[in-house]
């Protein structure tokens, strides 16, 4: 039973708007830190703590909004709590792929620009699939599928356009 619940978690996480605002945000925290002397390592503790500032935020922000009266029915604290959890796991999961890839830079496996590109490139293949599946969960054609990719992924291109652009 567990793994059913942890599997429905895990799907329900994926394709949602925390997922793709948590990759936006990982992408822009990689545009703004990822400055032209930049180690890796500095952009990857800039990233790894704004996104645990603002995933904290929005788990408070999540369970002071539920509290009390939700839908027709009374939120005790710990249930709001538990479901702003549960709800905002994805503004985390979308900071792993991105920060293991500045890893590679911060260890040296590649150099930091190297991961610093790489990070932002996982960012729109990220927001491609979040797209992607967003629209197969709704049933969609496969046409509409890819424009929902293509879409989704424009917003971590122009994030990359701006980094061209600033550095």
């Amino acid at each position: 039973m567990a793994e059913k619940s942890r599997t429905r978690m895990i799907r329900a996480s994926f394709a949602t708007e925390q997922s793709v605002y948590g990759v936006i945000l990982v992408s822009g925290m990689i545009v703004v830190s990822g400055s032209y002397r930049s180690t890796s390592w500095q952009v990857f503790w800039s990233v790894l703590i704004t996104v645990g500032v603002f995933w904290l935020a929005h788990v408070y922000a999540g369970t002071v909004a539920h509290h009390g009266l939700d839908h027709g029915r009374i939120l005790g604290i710990r249930e709001s709590f538990r479901e702003a959890v549960a709800q905002s796991w994805g503004l985390l999961a979308s900071a792993l792929i991105p920060s293991l890839i500045l890893l590679l830079g911060a260890t040296q496996v590649v150099p930091d620009y190297v991961a610093i590109w790489a990070a932002l490139w996982s960012g729109v293949l990220v927001l491609a699939v979040l797209g992607y599946v967003a629209f197969l969960r709704r049933g969609a054609p496969i046409w509409i599928r890819l424009i929902g990719a293509v879409t989704t992924a424009a917003f971590g291109l122009i994030m990359m356009l701006m980094k061209a652009i600033i550095h």
